[in-house]
């Protein structure tokens, strides 16, 4: 497998930072009770990971190895402030929901984490797809969370969808039934704990089944030689 196969392996399934790595729980916990809400924080998160992941990879030879921890977390912070500010002048309302957890991103110890693992160790371009890569595993697992818990919790998908898309996205809103009450405890916190807790179970399930199908194909092949 090539090095970028790798990285997009890892990003998205084998080292998924939410189902894997369990890190940057807190705000992917508190903010995933809606669809949106997931995506506005899974993008800004993104953003951080390949901004963050580029810069310190542009200056891993120029940091002496006593005073790069706290020079990472001065760029993740820089990037961090730039995002929380582009996201109050061109999302204001879905900023205001979102709140503490954006500047929040900065203890986010997957970030912190590819910096020292990933970025500091390799080149620009790597560096930015596994930021991309990373990011994108931390958003779709986000998202996935906050559309079971909205849908379950209030019978909606995209609600609110306009706070992202503008004006003409008012209508994206899919409702499932009519009489739906929802389940208050989707909504709620431990709904988030379940339902992480659900997804990680049905990973964990598929790579023990994918692993078991293997093993057996190998076991074939070695008894018919």
């Amino acid at each position: 497998m090539s090095d970028y196969k790798k990285i997009f392996h890892n990003g998205l399934w084998q080292n998924n930072q939410a189902l894997v790595a369990l890190l940057g729980l807190c705000p992917l916990l508190a903010v995933s009770n809606n669809t949106i809400n997931g995506l506005g924080l899974g993008l800004a998160t993104l953003a951080v990971l390949m901004i963050s992941n580029v810069l310190v990879s542009l200056i891993r030879n120029h940091v002496s190895s006593e005073i790069r921890i706290p020079v990472y977390i001065a760029i993740i912070a820089t990037a961090v402030t730039a995002i929380d500010l582009l996201m109050n002048a061109y999302f204001h309302t879905l900023h205001g929901i979102l709140g503490i957890f954006i500047p929040l991103i900065v203890t986010n110890c997957a970030i912190l984490g590819r910096a020292e693992a990933y970025a500091s160790k390799n080149s620009v371009d790597k560096a930015l797809l596994d930021g991309f890569f990373m990011g994108l595993g931390f958003l779709i697992v986000l998202v996935i969370l906050g559309a079971l818990r909205e849908l379950i919790g209030q019978g909606t998908l995209f609600d609110q969808a306009h706070l992202m898309f503008g004006e003409g996205a008012r209508d994206w809103t899919l409702h499932f039934g009519d009489n739906y009450q929802g389940v208050l405890l989707a909504i709620l916190p431990p709904g988030a704990f379940i339902g992480l807790g659900l997804l990680i179970a049905a990973k964990n399930y598929y790579d023990q089944k994918k692993a078991t199908k293997l093993q057996n194909q190998l076991g074939i092949k070695i008894a018919l030689k």
